[in-house]
């Protein structure tokens, strides 16, 4: 072993696990860093206290004289509680967060100071962000953006930081962050659903989309991370051969949580406490060293800000554990990646989750209105919804070790898909309902549900009882790209429903309910080519999506084409959540992001295959070439026989230096090729499909190597150490 694995390794074994003392109710410290309406009942006078409310649940403006007054008390909160400093913290095209922090501190006449915040600085502000992504949208000359609070999620104190969720757009108006399109996304759902859900009670005046996310990842540690350049400038490893025992017992899911990722996990959810992070539920994911942690469900922006907020934290309470935390989606090959299923629902003012079944048929009506419409937006927009979830990472993982396919179908199991038969269907032998024949069926569904859930591990977008889940998910994601689609076919959807409806009863003159079951079963029918209850892996299935239309794109430039069609870029305007410049900036920055992940994974793959692997290889073949020449001169009779495996050994090891140090040259020169094209798009299609593919082949002719060569010489940390040293 090399004298640095030897090190690290040791290091890693001798630390200690911590375990702080849990004497603190988490119901105690729950929110007690966050400017809540408790927080705010308590700094804010009435008048500015109602006025934050009625922005949170109507919309409304606040003005300019009642921001000073929300300012100040909020000022006084963070200060009582040590905060020294505010910032408008948001959410970049980059993937994470961003903050620039400003001191309460401000100097006044006579050489005093005071602490000062108002109105303006809450509200509004104007970051120098010339560096973040714009997609074309302005030059990198042009630094203006602002930044403009978000009544509707709270502020929080983190560390000895005013932390103020906002939004962040150009000096032209358009979005340059994930928040503001997901906000607009919720505005056109919550109209859309509002709409539908008065056919069945008259007093649901809002519906808002709820959101729980489970958040996977692995725990590796620090040191011994640190150690491989692929984990430290990529995310992930880009060779090592898998270690012999694997997650192949299953003896690593739901077990035993080990002790140090237990200390860590109560460092972590403590944190999360304190910020209001209603972290539920942690556990033993499949692989070795991986781990699941999810909340008890949110509104869908609150849960996003959530989400974005502790995957920062989770960072820096891995560091006091000196553990490195991976959100890559595919960092081992061999073993199950990581995704973040995102679990989606609508729910209305009144609290009644409009996917959850009811008691009676009227109930069931609700329920079947807003389930099928989402099947149908599904089916309509599956190929918006993938390219929602495309990103380098997620091609790595999508279609393999329990994640979901690239092909987009919907898992509903076989008792519903039988009740969406029959409600299409009638048996002959069904009892009528007075109301006309269908609604005997509906009222079924209770029972029917008491045990249906997801048992499809394979399935991109499952129901699971009482919401979607959307399991394509990536770990590394941001929740608001594929929530604010979700959000927004689904508005159009039951946008389209409810004007059918009406057409239906003034056309036809038909009762309300009886109109509703006709245009359901117009859409079960044209719904049932993305219904799938099988194999998503097989080739079967590949093959039987095809026929259906459904589409199959499995790299993410060909995914993200979706999102600029002529009829996706009509669909974001019409629905207001995303104009055509927005629309294509966008598509233009994640083609870019994705072509310099690829970049970097090549240069970093190159530099080891060349500067650690082959030198280790040539100098392990050259004691190999010393031993060889001995033996002939002790055994020069029978040394062809005596010394034959030590020369194959040779001349494989020189075989595997030869392709790999070709193909890295190869892959050198197809970098150089995408690199001087100007086309984002076909720079993305070339690094796909000519560079990329070269990675796996210098890593199988890596891989072989550290098989070979001495394991006192390999310089690399090994799979079996990063994944099972605990």
């Amino acid at each position: 072993m090399s004298s640095l694995r030897f090190q690290v390794l040791k290091d890693a074994m001798n630390r200690k696990p911590l375990f702080p003392e849990e004497k603190i109710r988490r119901s105690e410290i729950f929110g007690s860093n966050v400017f809540n309406q408790n927080a705010m009942r308590q700094s804010l006078a009435k008048d500015a206290y109602k006025s934050v409310l009625s922005a949170i649940d109507h919309g409304t403006k606040i003005d300019r004289k009642m921001a000073n007054q929300i300012a100040a008390g909020m000022k006084d909160w963070a200060i009582a509680k040590g905060a020294t400093h505010y910032t408008h913290w948001f959410q970049p095209l980059t993937g994470g967060t961003a903050e620039k922090h400003d001191a309460f501190f401000e100097p006044i006449e006579g050489g005093g100071a005071i602490e000062l915040f108002g109105g303006n600085q809450l509200a509004q502000q104007e970051p120098d962000a010339s560096s973040f992504p714009s997609g074309g949208i302005r030059n990198t000359f042009e630094a203006r953006g602002y930044t403009a609070w978000d009544p509707s999620s709270p502020a929080f104190i983190y560390g000895t930081t005013l932390c103020i969720p906002t939004i962040f757009v150009s000096y032209t108006g358009e979005a340059l962050d994930y928040k503001t399109p997901l906000l607009r996304s919720l505005a056109v759902v919550d109209k859309a659903a509002s709409q539908v859900a008065k056919y069945f009670d008259k007093e649901a005046t809002k519906v808002h989309a709820t959101l729980g996310w489970e958040q996977e990842y692995f725990l590796i540690d620090k040191a011994l991370a640190s150690s491989r350049p692929d984990l430290v400038l990529a995310g992930r490893t880009l060779l090592g051969h898998s270690p012999a025992k694997g997650q192949q017992l299953d003896d690593h899911y739901f077990g035993s949580i080990p002790e140090r990722a237990m200390a860590y996990m109560r460092d972590l959810e403590i944190e999360c406490m304190k910020l209001g992070i209603p972290v539920k539920t942690r556990h033993n994911e499949v692989a070795p060293n991986q781990f699941e942690l999810a909340p008890i469900f949110e509104e869908a922006n609150l849960a996003v800000d959530h989400n974005s907020l502790l995957m920062d934290i989770m960072g820096k309470v891995g560091n006091r554990h000196n553990l490195k935390v991976l959100f890559h989606e595919k960092p081992f090959a061999g073993i199950n990646g990581s995704g973040k299923h995102n679990n989606w629902s609508l729910a209305t003012n009144k609290g009644v989750n409009l996917l959850s079944p009811g008691s009676t048929p009227q109930k069931n009506l609700q329920f079947l209105t807003f389930f099928v419409n989402t099947i149908k937006a599904v089916a309509r927009y599956e190929e918006l919804l993938r390219a929602s979830i495309a990103t380098a990472g997620n091609d790595h993982r999508l279609g393999a070790n329990e994640a979901p396919p690239a092909i987009v179908s919907v898992f509903i199991g076989s008792q519903l898909t039988a009740v969406l038969e029959e409600l299409i269907s009638p048996k002959k032998d069904s009892t009528e309902d007075e109301s006309g024949g269908v609604l005997d069926v509906v009222s079924k569904i209770p029972e029917i549900l008491l045990d249906n859930t997801d048992r499809n591990r394979t399935s991109p977008f499952a129901f699971t009882g009482n919401k979607f889940e959307f399991r394509a998910v990536g770990s590394s994601a941001n929740c608001s790209s594929p929530m604010t689609v979700l959000n927004m076919i689904v508005a159009k959807q039951l946008q389209d429903f409810h004007a059918s409806v009406e057409k239906l009863k003034k056309g036809k003159d038909l009762s309300k309910d009886d109109a509703i079951l006709e245009v359901l079963k117009d859409y079960i029918k044209s719904s049932k080519h993305v219904l799938f209850e099988g194999d998503g892996y097989s080739k079967e299935w590949e093959k039987e999506a095809k026929k259906r239309g459904l589409s199959n794109n499995k790299t993410t430039p060909s995914a993200l084409k979706a999102k600029v069609s002529k009829e996706a870029i009509a669909l974001f305007e019409e629905m207001e959540v995303m104009n055509k410049v927005e629309v294509e900036a966008r598509h233009e920055i994640e083609l870019e992001a994705y072509t310099m992940k690829i970049q970097i994974e090549g240069r970093v793959l190159g530099d080891i295959a060349r500067n650690h692997v082959i030198p280790t290889a040539i100098k392990y073949q050259n004691r190999l070439i010393e031993n060889v020449q001995r033996l002939k001169d002790i055994f020069e009779d029978d040394f062809q026989k005596i010394a034959k495996e030590q020369m194959e050994l040779i001349k494989d090891i020189s075989r595997h230096i030869a392709e790999i140090n070709s193909k890295v040259t190869a892959m050198i020169d197809e970098r150089k090729k995408a690199n001087k094209l100007e086309s984002s798009e076909k720079k993305a299609d070339l690094y796909c499909n000519k560079v990329k593919p070269y990675f796996e082949e210098i890593r199988y002719h890596c891989d072989k190597l550290e098989l070979m060569v001495d394991d006192e010489e390999w310089p690399l940390v090994k799979y079996r150490e990063l994944l099972f040293t605990r």
